[in-house]
């Protein structure tokens, strides 16, 4: 399989994320979709939830940390390896990658300690970072 040559503009969110897990069966929070930037999920298996860090009440156990980079669009859900793209520079600099997708993007979620690593490998690989994006 060949890499993909397209190139993407990213920005940096500026606020630090969270990611939980819940029982399938958990009634939704009403703190899991408070804030600008929030995705719930539930399957059979759980109930995950990404949000701000700050969203999170005390004493509940999450992975914290995750800053998110959000991938200009809109494009077509029929577009082809839009993630490809992205996720093969990040895996060969050793960056773990969480990914909420959308209607209209994806954002890929990397721990904070790994962004300037993250950014450094999307940028040799070719796509452009605004670090200094204001909104989500």
């Amino acid at each position: 399989m060949r890499e993909s040559t397209r190139r993407f503009d990213l920005s940096v969110l500026p606020e630090t994320l969270a990611i939980a897990r819940l029982s399938a069966d958990a009634t939704l929070p009403s703190w899991t979709t408070q804030g600008a930037f929030f995705s719930v999920t539930r399957t059979s298996d759980e109930l995950s939830v990404v949000c701000a860090t700050r969203q999170i009440p005390a004493g509940f156990a999450a992975e914290t940390g995750w800053r998110a980079l959000k991938v200009a669009g809109p494009f077509a859900l029929s577009e082809v390896g839009v993630l490809a793209a992205l996720a093969a520079p990040l895996a060969k600099s050793n960056v773990s990658l969480f990914v909420i997708s959308t209607f209209d993007t994806d954002y890929l979620l990397v721990g904070e300690t790994q962004l300037p690593a993250a950014i450094a490998a999307l940028r040799d690989a070719g796509h452009r970072i605004d670090e200094h994006s204001a909104a989500f």
